[in-house]
């Protein structure tokens, strides 16, 4: 894939950044109407969702690490492969934009970054079109189409990018790891929830497959793996994508209970309406089995219920006042800690050690 950007001086985390990616994405979906359009106006409209899902917002986080990783392992920006490798970085947004698309079924959310959720919007379609047959149901069925055709497509996107023979060779074992693992933390996300599994062990395995694996983990991992990188600096990059890829989640439990809605864009305390099993919950559930059974009793009566806002605001106050909050503030303290040591003993350049550093921090605090 050939870019009109100068490429040799972009770094993760700037507008130059996303706006690089979102050109890549923006021509690949340009390169799919020969193959869309055939099929049709139904087809086309559901293509043009996804884009605009794709499109709309986001901090481009795990191209962002992908291409860190590419740099920190001796990748030159500058160079002819620079184009390819930040296409193959660009898919990783198609990944996630399945993933997103899949969990707000699974969740029952009904908006993502102030709009309403695919199946929502596909929902709404279909009434308004005055179609036979369950709305919901409808919506729910193209929303997993458009999730699997994300999922498709960001393999489309990675094997035209134009990659050398031997650096697509190092990446698809990478890629064919991170895909499965995302997959199956999706689905001990959905198990723990059915089968109670209240264990703080628990929810941090489901963070560190679900999140940290395809969010900061395997993205470096896959960067480093195009540039050729050797084992040494593949594990520190892992262990920093490990460590910050499960503080990263970590806030977004505290946010998804605490967050402001104007920012995070989705509905105050949707975590507790939804029933989430997060290591927030877990923590205040041990906490509160050990020490207050009638709080332990409250929480459990309320996660996963149509809460009303004075209902949530006591389920917060009563996370906090259990320690709960501050304990998950602790461990995304010390995870970030040791993820940064990781990275400082490692022969990362120094400019990318730096850069790690900082998006580690803006990983880690961010209100949205």
């Amino acid at each position: 894939m050939v870019l009109d950007t100068d490429l040799a001086g972009l770094t993760p985390g700037t507008p130059a950044f996303v706006t690089a990616v979102e050109t890549v994405l923006t021509r690949f979906f340009a390169s799919r109407r020969v193959l869309v359009e055939p099929l049709g106006p139904v087809f086309t409209e559901a293509v043009d969702a996804l884009e605009q899902f794709v499109l709309r917002g986001g901090k481009r986080t795990r191209p962002a690490f992908a291409w860190t990783g590419w740099l920190g392992a001796g990748g030159d920006p500058a160079g002819p492969q620079a184009a390819p490798v930040l296409a193959a970085c660009a898919a990783l947004e198609l990944v996630q934009a399945c993933a997103l698309v899949h969990d707000d079924i699974i969740d029952s959310s009904r908006t993502r970054r102030g709009f309403p959720t695919v199946h929502v919007d596909f929902a709404e379609r279909h009434r308004a079109a005055g179609h036979a047959g369950d709305g919901a149901d409808f919506g729910s069925a193209v929303a997993i189409l458009i999730g699997d055709l994300a999922l498709a497509w960001a393999d489309d996107l990675v094997n035209e990018a134009g990659l050398e023979p031997a650096a697509r060779a190092r990446f698809a074992p990478v890629w064919a790891a991170m895909r499965t693992e995302v997959l199956g933390g999706q689905l001990l996300d959905i198990n723990g929830e059915a089968g109670g599994d209240e264990t703080v062990a628990a929810a941090l395995r489901i963070n560190r497959f679900k999140t940290a694996a395809y969010t900061v983990e395997r993205p470096l991992h896959l960067g480093a793996a195009l540039a050729g990188a050797d084992d040494a600096l593949v594990a520190a990059l892992r262990t920093y994508g490990t460590d910050i890829g499960i503080a990263f989640q970590l806030r977004d439990d505290l946010l998804g209970v605490f967050g402001d809605p104007a920012v995070t864009g989705k509905p105050s305390g949707d975590d507790l309406r939804e029933g989430k099993r997060t290591v927030l919950i877990a923590e205040a559930l041990r906490r509160a089995d050990a020490t207050d059974p009638a709080a332990a009793a409250l929480l459990r009566a309320g996660l996963g219920t149509d809460l009303d806002d004075g209902t949530v605001d006591r389920l917060r106050t009563l996370l906090t006042d259990l320690g709960a909050v501050d304990e998950v503030e602790r461990r995304i303290a010390a995870l970030t800690e040791s993820g940064l040591a990781a990275i400082a003993a490692s022969s990362a350049t120094p400019a990318v050690k730096d850069l790690l550093r900082s998006m580690a921090l803006a990983a880690t605090r961010r209100a949205a």
